[in-house]
Parts: C-alpha cells; structure tokens; sequence
C-alpha cells in the first residue's frame, strides 16, 4: 500500500493545540503519511506558555535529512521557526532536496498582539523561505507587517496580497480571520484573485487554526489537488473543526481535529 507524504517543520506544542502535535492530527484526518522535524520544544497549556527550549541548527539538518533521505514528502509545511540560523537550515536543506509543494505560515505575531520573531528574523524569513514556498498563508497582522499596509477593509487585502506577491513570488493565501463581519480569505495566485469563502463560527477554542489551515492545504497538495482545491478544502476542513466546539482546558482551547473519526477505535466505553 502507498499513500502520500506530507512533513511538517516547526515548533512542538505540548498541550497539542498548535504546533506539530495539530500539523500532525490534521495530516492524518486528510488522508497523508505525516512526519515531522522540531525546531523547538514548549512547555504551554491553555493559559500561557511556561518555557521554550529551540532546537540547534545541526539537530534540525539531522532531522530533515533523515526524512527526506527515506520518506521523501509529497508536500512541506513550515510554521514557527524565530532564529535566523535555523531558518537559513531549513532554506539549505529544502533547496537542497529540491522539495515540493511548500506551505509556509510566516508566524509572527501571536493571537495576543505580541511579536514572536526579531525584525533579522522577518528580514531572513523573506529572503530565504519565500523564495521557494508555493503558498505563504499570512494573517492579518502579519500581512500588515509584510506589506506595510493597514487592513482593514476587502480592498485594503487586495493591495496587501498583490504587494506581498510581488516581494515573495510565490501564491498568497490571506486569511480573513481576524475582521469581525466575515471568515472570507483572499488567494492570489498567477495574478488570480480568488475570494474563499467562509462561515465564521462562533467558538472561542480557536487556537491553532492557522496551524490547522497550512496543514490541511500541505496535505491536499500532497494528493494531487490543485492550489484552489487545496485552500478550499481546508477551509471546509477547519470550519467543521471549529463546529464540533470541543472545549478543554481553561483557556484559549484546541480544535477538535479528529471530529470525523467514527470508527470502531474511536468509540468510548459505553
């Protein structure tokens, strides 16, 4: 039996609400082989993060030569990757492998407003991840950041994806999220504007979801779907994550990624 391959490279969440432990879940309920190379650990639950160890540079080229070496990926995912030195491994080695279908979340502000990357970072992030990324999926305040562009309306998305793609060269996905009248995102691949549509739904266990997103659209490149099929899908995907209002922990929650696992390993004690 084959199946395809998708590999995530980013940070580990260990109370699985981001991170590998969510690009992991959601690259099996989407139907690939999921794999994996950290480039930091946590320490976090619901209510904050309590520390962080980062991987070294070495430690990452061991793993991401492992992978490839064996299990070549059909797709990549990259999220949360803060140091210069480790995103510049990332950019050698993926080069190097010659790897496909890209999907790179530029992570850099966290859900509370605060930065979570140093401006070197951001400079090094554009100059050598955007280069080989088939699809970047920025938020609002990340594109806000990459584009020097205050958004707040449709139009003002519009000039923020065009002026994005005209620095990284590659597909823009900007994620609506975070306007308050609607969930809509904005692709702009090949000088293509396409509006995804979306239903926003009314959860406040919504960390992780752009995790979940690049993910979800890494793996369906992965079988085979074209870059539209791709968002769309994980788009679907996500909204009905986010309606199976899982609720634990006492804070920002998880998605429930696995709302669609039914079978006979799955049931609880009755």
């Amino acid at each position: 039996m084959k199946i395809k391959t998708a590999l995530t490279i980013a940070g580990s969440d260990s109370s699985g609400r981001a991170g590998i432990q969510v690009d992991l879940k959601t690259m099996t309920m989407n139907g690939v082989y999921a794999m994996s190379a950290v480039t930091a650990l946590t320490a976090q639950n619901t209510m904050g993060v309590a520390a962080i160890q980062e991987s070294s540079p070495d430690f990452l080229k061991e793993q991401i030569d492992a992978i490839f070496e064996d299990i070549y990926p059909d797709a990549v995912k990259i999220g949360m990757v803060s140091s210069v030195d480790l995103i510049r491994i990332i950019s050698e080695r993926l080069r190097y492998y010659d790897a496909k279908n890209v999907v790179l979340d530029p992570v850099m502000v966290a859900t509370s407003g605060s930065p979570l990357m140093q401006n070197d970072a951001v400079q090094t992030l554009m100059e050598e991840l955007f280069p080989i990324a088939t699809l970047i999926t920025p938020n609002i305040p990340e594109a806000e950041i990459l584009s020097g562009h205050k958004i707040v309306s449709k139009n003002d998305m519009i000039s923020a994806v065009k002026t994005i793609n005209a620095m990284c060269n590659c597909s823009v996905l900007l994620k609506g999220g975070h306007r308050t009248n609607d969930a809509d995102d904005l692709l702009y691949s090949d000088e293509n504007l396409v509006w995804i549509k979306g239903v926003r739904i009314d959860n406040p266990n919504s960390h992780g979801t752009g995790c979940t997103l690049s993910s979800a659209i890494a793996s369906n490149l992965a079988k085979g779907f074209t870059l539209i099929e791709s968002v769309q899908r994980a788009k679907d995907y996500i909204t009905d994550a986010l309606a199976a209002q899982l609720n634990l922990g006492h804070g920002a929650g998880p998605l429930n990624h696995a709302f669609y696992i039914k079978g006979k390993y799955a049931e609880e004690k009755k």
